[in-house]
């Protein structure tokens, strides 16, 4: 997701178009904030639970 919202946000500079910027950040804060949370081990969306 980091490296969809680096290419979109490029992408979006490039081209001149302000709402690929947009997503670009919107993707890039998404990312980050999944990977510091994978990072500390916490569960995301419910992610511990299993269904048996």
């Amino acid at each position: 997701m980091i490296i969809l919202g680096v290419v979109l946000l490029i992408a979006g500079w490039l081209l001149n178009i302000g709402i690929l910027s947009t997503i670009g950040w919107i993707l890039l804060a998404i990312g980050v904030i999944l990977l510091i949370l994978g990072a500390l081990n916490r569960p995301v969306m419910g992610g511990r639970r299993y269904w048996y």
